[in-house]
């Protein structure tokens, strides 16, 4: 462990360059951080379209972003890509770097930058080869305090700094703009706040995307049961799944899928009475801005995964699973392995009914 006094950190630079749902996690950390040290400058290195989102809720005072596609293109591409981020990074001053990354480009950076305190986790999730040299000067352990959620994993670096930890779960606040917003979209749906479902039928990958047959089922169960409306979200790429599901479902849903952006989908989810929907970044900003959360899961475990601060239930089938996709499935990816294709309309529906039992009077305190 080691200690940095508060006054030698001006900026720090985070490393996150995945998903929405690794950067709502990661904003425990920055919020942590910003407490440890007032006035700090947080910088993240992150993919285009999460720069406006992080900087929007205060996750981030800055952001230098890149294009993922340029990381998967010739090596001159590539090459051109890093150095354009390097040139942005050093011309920033950083008193500190923390990889959440891990990754063989991120230690890269990390060396390149060469900030005076450099974060960074051992043992590294992916082993240096002869060549390499290890360039962080602090050393996280991979899951801090004992913990087995991946949030722990990103609350880590606090532990090796000696950081006190204030903050244990992702708090997001809506902004007030994308709150009118949404409140004058619910007016013109016929829709109140806190009494309706959000429902997100897409995730990152295949894998990890329950059949759009089924969400139909639940939410024609759900509806009639409770009387609670439904409004499907998500992003333009997912209206494939989100058209299915209003060609099946018998009862009226609202879609708004491909209608909102990154920057107002806390708001809507804010205003929902529950959220259900598979492993994915809204099921974490739904628990981030304290909505109860159903979520499904396949392969991916909830222990290291699941919505963490607010009332959930986490569905997943069996292990080892009997598998229903043997053409389609990589079993040791969770991305490529349809498991969750295994939970069955009945379960998820009981889930949302009695997670809607228990949230009932926190519930009825906020209409």
């Amino acid at each position: 462990m080691v200690q940095v006094p508060p006054g030698g950190v001006r900026s720090i630079l985070v490393l996150q360059t995945k998903f929405i749902g690794d950067v709502v996690l990661a904003s425990a950390l920055t919020k942590n951080l910003q407490l440890a040290y007032p006035g700090v400058k947080i910088v993240f290195l992150c993919e285009a379209r999460l720069g406006s989102f992080l900087t929007a809720h205060g996750i981030a005072a800055e952001t230098v972003t890149f294009q993922r596609a340029s990381t998967r293109g010739s090596i001159v591409e590539r090459g051109l890509a890093l150095y354009r981020v390097l040139r942005k990074l050093r011309r920033l001053g950083l008193d500190m770097t923390i990889d959440l990354a891990d990754s063989k480009t991120s230690r890269f950076i990390v060396m390149a930058v060469n900030a005076k305190t450099r974060v960074g986790y051992w043992p590294t999730e992916r082993p240096l080869r002869r060549f390499e040299r290890y360039p962080a000067n602090v050393r996280a352990k991979p899951f801090g305090y004992g913990e087995k959620h991946f949030l722990y994993r990103y609350l880590s670096p606090l532990e090796a700094l000696g950081v006190d930890l204030r903050v244990r779960a992702p708090s997001i606040q809506p902004l007030p703009l994308e709150t009118a917003r949404v409140l004058a979209l619910l007016d013109k749906s016929g829709l109140r706040r806190n009494a309706f479902l959000a429902v997100h039928a897409g995730a990152s990958f295949p894998g990890r995307r329950w059949q759009p047959e089924r969400f139909a089922a639940a939410i024609d169960s759900i509806s009639t049961e409770t009387g609670l409306p439904v409004v499907l979200v998500g992003s333009p790429d997912e209206a494939e799944a989100n058209d299915k599901i209003v060609a099946m479902v018998k009862t009226p849903v609202v879609s708004l899928v491909g209608a909102l952006s990154l920057e107002t989908l806390p708001a809507l989810l804010k205003e929902a009475r529950l959220f259900l929907g598979n492993e994915s970044g809204p099921m974490h900003i739904a628990a981030a801005v304290g909505t109860p959360v159903v979520g499904l899961f396949g392969l991916t475990n909830p222990i290291r995964w699941g919505p963490v601060g607010v009332p959930s239930i986490s569905l997943r089938p069996s292990m080892p699973c009997d598998c229903v996709a043997s053409d389609l499935c990589r079993r040791t990816d969770p991305s490529r392995a349809y498991c969750v294709w295994r939970l069955e309309v009945a379960a998820v529906v009981d889930a949302v009914r009695e997670l809607l039992s228990q949230t009932e009077v926190a519930a009825e305190r906020t209409v």
